[in-house]
């Protein structure tokens, strides 16, 4: 292993240090820190050493250097923002027509007890997810089949848990398709997503295994001691099942009555034809992006190629939705849907783009493009002094960078704490034989986890999740909390045999 050496930290490492220390207060105390985050860009390039010499130069330098991290973030961001607004604008065009709807009415008749309820909404969330985010999937799975679930006997609380842990968790924390995460991680470690990809889908699989597994032990044992009832829920789509009851029965392969209303009508049947069509390609590109990753390793489909593939294809789609959908009309109507989809795209990365334009610059190679030519690598310098004390213990970085993760997690987003978590694996690895890829997916999966999210009750994913099912989210969050916290810890210990 090679040798580590001290890093000579300047005043502007010292700052870099005492910023992250902000923002970590911040984020224990549920405040968000955009401010810290802007503020440090601004004490780093006041204070670095550069060439502008006298205090108003030193000033005008640190005021640009906010402005250059935020556009290098946007740069570096923007073909996840980009990705994930053409798949919210496809899923937009596809509910408009009720296809979305009948995309999933078949797993309905998968639901032949509460168990097997659980189970299917549980992957139906996790395929939506994957494919479409799963906030906007919540909506769909949510209207046509937790209902359904619920009238078979399935407790509400259980629906909420089967929906969160596998879309909020287990789906968003790997992201293995859209790789949004992934980039964002890779990014501010200064990696390949290559290189975190297959640990991020391996510790979500555990973490969601485990939690899944302990989830259903204790909602199976409070059902049958009454402590969890089967009653429909008072608020929620749920808790529209008694109101109509033909309408969700689990044989009925049937789609809401605004779906229905063109019974005979050439929408139907454009309908019909866009549910099966879409699913069939995106899981196509899938299936050819791993048979050449596996097969033909010199063709492979990787990274920002993938992206473009996916992202290309479903633009396709959408305009053929839209002409067929509306016909003359599709020019107007699909500005509609991809003015959604970047309203949602906008509002999951505006408040990232300053944090991660803050830690991106403890990257060597991001600090000189920022802050110009032989710019230290703030956090890379300071975690490399520090794997000079702990000598790349792989227990302490393991648990350290999952406790991290966990805890910029508490901001309820999970997107946030990312570049922190990236960044600091890579730093913390720097000299050592430590595999990044796997330390970094670590701290992903524990961030996403929480934040994104199965264990705060504030954050929007699980607030959806257990509005949709007519529950407490502090009570979602208080059931997830031993699950997902085990399943972590199983993570760790994989991830020590694994770095």
């Amino acid at each position: 292993m090679e040798q580590i050496e001290l890093v000579s930290l300047g005043v502007s490492h010292w700052l870099y240090v005492l910023t992250v220390v902000a923002i970590i207060i911040s984020i224990v105390f549920r405040r968000d820190v955009i401010i810290p985050s802007i503020v440090g860009l601004f004490l780093v390039g006041f204070f670095a050493e550069t060439p502008h010499l006298g205090f108003l130069n030193n000033f005008i330098f640190g005021v640009q250097v906010i402005f250059s991290g935020l556009l290098n973030a946007g740069k570096l961001l923007f073909d996840i923002m980009l990705i994930i607004a053409i798949m919210v604008a496809l899923l937009s065009s596809l509910r408009q027509q009720g296809a979305d709807r009948i995309m999933v009415a078949p797993m309905q008749k998968l639901m032949v007890g509460p168990w097997t309820a659980f189970f299917v909404l549980g992957f139906s969330m996790y395929l939506a997810a994957i494919f479409f985010w799963p906030t906007p999937s919540i909506a769909l799975v949510g209207t046509v089949l937790l209902p359904v679930a619920v009238q078979i006997g399935l407790p509400a609380m259980a629906a909420a848990t089967a929906v969160n842990l596998f879309g909020h968790g287990m789906a968003l924390s790997a992201d293995p398709v859209i790789q949004g995460a992934n980039r964002l991680t890779a990014t501010a470690a200064g990696i390949s997503t290559d290189d975190v990809l297959p640990y991020a889908f391996l510790f979500s699989l555990v973490t969601g295994v485990v939690a899944v597994t302990i989830s259903i032990y204790r909602l199976r044992r409070d059902m049958r001691s009454g402590k969890l009832s089967t009653e429909k829920p008072k608020s929620g789509l749920a808790a529209a099942v008694g109101a109509e009851p033909e309408d969700t029965k689990p044989d009925s392969g049937a789609v809401s009555d605004e779906t229905q209303s063109p019974a005979v009508g050439y929408e139907l049947r454009g309908a019909r034809f866009f549910a099966g069509l879409v699913p069939l390609v995106l899981i196509g590109i899938v299936v050819l992006m791993v048979y050449r990753a596996l097969f033909v390793p010199e063709s492979a489909i990787r990274g920002g190629g993938a992206t473009a593939l996916l992202g290309g294809t479903a633009a396709l789609l959408l305009v053929l939705n839209c002409a067929v959908s509306h016909g003359n009309n599709c020019l107007e109507n699909i500005t509609v849907h991809i003015r959604e989809g970047f309203l949602f795209a906008i509002k999951i990365f505006a408040p990232v783009i300053p944090i991660a334009g803050f830690f991106f610059i403890g990257h060597p190679g991001q600090a000189e493009s920022v802050i110009g030519e032989g710019s230290a690598g703030y956090l890379f310098d300071i975690g490399n002094n520090i794997g000079y004390f702990i000598e790349g213990s792989k227990f302490l970085l393991a648990y350290g960078i999952a406790f991290i993760g966990l805890l910029t997690g508490l901001d309820g987003s999970g997107f946030s704490g990312l570049p922190l978590v990236g960044s600091l694996s890579a730093a913390l690895a720097a000299g050592t034989d430590i595999n990044v890829g796997a330390l970094a997916a670590l701290g992903q999966v524990a961030a996403i986890f929480a934040g994104g999210g199965t264990l705060t009750a504030w954050a929007f994913g699980l607030a959806a999740d257990a509005g949709v099912a007519g529950v407490n989210p502090v009570e979602l969050a208080r059931r997830n909390f031993i699950p997902v916290i085990t399943g972590i810890i199983v993570s760790a210990l994989l991830a020590i045999y694994l770095m």
